[in-house]
């Protein structure tokens, strides 16, 4: 086990974890700003291993995937954007992106079930695509929900397209992920019968089911460890299957428990500290002193809080993943090293 992954007390690959190997859509939801993004693609890096394809899918129109891996912004198609995650034992399999849209899913839709090609292009022309995915969420998360399902149940008849071992959803925040997942609930008043509501019966027999997890991201801090806690009592409320929630962004346990203690009380030796610095041929006056203290207790008293929220995280009964806080930012390369942690952690 690499030093890294020590320094942040990695966890032994869970009994859970490791039982997840049938599952073939992961799907990753968590606060804004608690980077569920970047899970979602570090977790499609550590799946695409021993030469398994994965399919990473963003759904919310922002062209996050093509950020995180420098590539151009994705059209309406699927596209080879990195190899997985290497291993000793075997050569990485690929990931690839979808950007899905929900109008190119409803031309889609009309053409594959309605035969509408040309006629299709007319109603776009005439903002016809538009007004029906924006009057009714509850038919817009459908179409984006039954392209997600389409790449999980691709078989040999679909020919020509690539047949995934797993899909990622970067799916929506967690405030609205049951509302988004559960769409045949969302269509009880716009569609009793027929075949969008069709669709969604089918959907729906993916998500409830043991191919289907649901991740929950979240960073040490209260409002997004309680969006959690919510999340996961909602999800479980509408029959969703829970995956385990990682913890994202965590900093480095660097200083011993009495050092912390003596920082957030304002007691640490200040002559030790400048006798620290001389000895590293660092020049040392009162005023550096001061504010390298006042760090030290502003560090402390943060970690103090993250303590007591993962006392929380441990407590909603699910697998914990924890991943390093990135201090220089996101790229590829620290991509790969999230995925690294994900996998040695049990989860890809």
């Amino acid at each position: 086990m690499s030093t890294r992954k020590q320094e942040f007390g990695a966890r032994a690959p869970s009994a859970a974890a490791s039982a997840w190997s049938h599952v073939r859509l992961h799907v990753v939801t968590g606060k804004g700003g608690t980077g569920k993004s970047t899970v979602a693609a570090a977790l499609a890096l550590a799946l695409a291993s021993h030469g398994r394809n994965v399919l990473l899918c963003e759904v919310e129109g922002r062209q996050g995937i093509a950020r995180m891996f420098d590539v151009d912004p994705l059209p309406y198609e699927e596209r080879r954007i990195a190899s997985g995650l290497p291993r000793a034992d075997g050569l990485p399999g690929h990931v690839h992106a979808l950007h899905i849209d929900p109008e190119s899913a409803l031309m889609e839709y009309l053409a594959m079930y309605y035969k509408l090609g040309r006629a299709g292009r007319a109603l776009d022309r005439f903002g016809v695509i538009e007004f029906a995915t924006t009057i009714a969420p509850g038919v817009r998360d459908v179409l984006l929900t039954g392209k997600v399902f389409e790449a999980v149940q691709r078989n040999s008849r679909n020919k020509g397209a690539t047949r995934y071992d797993a899909v990622v959803l970067d799916a929506p925040p967690t405030g609205r992920i049951a509302q988004f997942l559960n769409v045949n609930g969302e269509l009880a008043g716009l569609a009793k019968v027929g075949p969008i509501k069709s669709q969604a019966d089918t959907v729906m027999t993916l998500f409830r089911s043991p191919r289907t997890l649901v991740h929950l991201v979240t960073v040490l801090e209260e409002m997004p460890v309680q969006e959690t806690a919510d999340g996961i009592a909602e999800l479980r409320s509408v029959g969703l299957p829970i995956g385990g929630v990682v913890v994202n962004m965590v900093r480095p346990r660097d200083l011993a428990a009495a050092d912390l203690a003596a920082a957030r009380a304002g007691t640490l030796d200040r002559a030790r500290v400048a006798a620290d610095l001389e000895s590293v041929g660092v020049a040392h006056d009162p005023a550096l002193l001061d504010g390298l203290l006042a760090e030290a207790a502003d560090h402390a008293e943060r970690r103090a809080l993250e303590d007591a929220q993962r006392e929380v995280v441990q407590g909603l009964g699910v697998p914990i993943f924890e991943l390093a806080r990135e201090p220089a930012g996101i790229d590829l390369g620290s991509l790969y090293d999230l995925a690294a942690e994900l996998r040695e952690g049990g989860l890809g």
